[in-house]
């Protein structure tokens, strides 16, 4: 089985990326919290909850630590704003941190636990970033750029860990079936549809973000290597 296997260079990538969802978390407006959003059942704060989580438990695999799943989902603060860019800062460092590309992760959320490669497991966590980003901007009426290279390795990324196929029917599964894209469709609405996303979803009173359009789905992690049987 092929998987994603990013890069060192691929770090400033992820760092950018993750910073981009500190800007976008630090500029929701108090009345938003409660907006759904391209998440299924989750409100723009229950989102950022989960955006939180996801960062803290890829920290502590990138820096060794074996957790339990329990640990990904501790309490957060009042403060989500803070409690999110804590978490996004603590993940990039992680990643970055001396030797943490070339260790084995222990991931306990994918199906009872599983260990990962470094590289493929930033793969993932470079996903998360960028769908959940778009997520945040389809809620929230604002823009979010993405370059091709990103955009070349999210979609590496989904292609190799997150394939199209039966999984994608059955009950809760992380991504939904893939949506037909025009030949012509910017990469990343091509990207949205294949990873199940609506491409015109946005939040009632919210208008479009520029550039791309937005995801429709949610996005979990939680299990995305068992979309190839792992």
């Amino acid at each position: 089985m092929t998987r994603s296997w990013l890069q060192p260079r691929h770090l400033d990538l992820h760092r950018s990326a993750v910073e981009r969802g500190i800007e976008l978390v630090d500029a929701i407006d108090d009345e938003q919290w409660r907006q759904p959003t391209p998440c299924a059942e989750w409100t723009v704060a229950s989102l950022v909850e989960h955006m939180t989580r996801e960062n803290r438990g890829f920290a502590a695999a990138a820096r060794g630590d074996r957790t339990s799943a329990a640990d990904w989902h501790t309490p957060l603060g009042a403060d989500l704003r803070a409690e999110h860019a804590a978490s996004a800062r603590d993940v990039i460092d992680a990643f970055a941190g001396a030797g943490a590309l070339s260790r084995t992760l222990w991931l306990p959320t994918i199906r009872d636990g599983i260990t990962l490669p470094a590289r493929t497991a930033l793969g993932f966590h470079l996903l998360d970033a960028v769908v959940h980003g778009w997520d945040v901007a389809a809620a929230t009426g604002r823009p979010f750029g993405v370059d091709d290279e990103t955009l070349a390795a999210v979609r590496a990324v989904a292609e190799n860990d997150v394939p199209d196929g039966p999984r994608r029917y059955r009950p809760q599964a992380t991504f939904a079936p893939a949506r037909p894209a025009a030949d012509d469709a910017p990469e990343m609405d091509r990207l949205l549809a294949f990873l199940g996303r609506d491409p015109e979803f946005r939040a009632s009173g919210s208008p479009r973000p520029s550039g791309s359009p937005n995801p429709s789905g949610r996005s979990d992690l939680s299990d995305i290597s068992a979309e190839k049987g792992v």
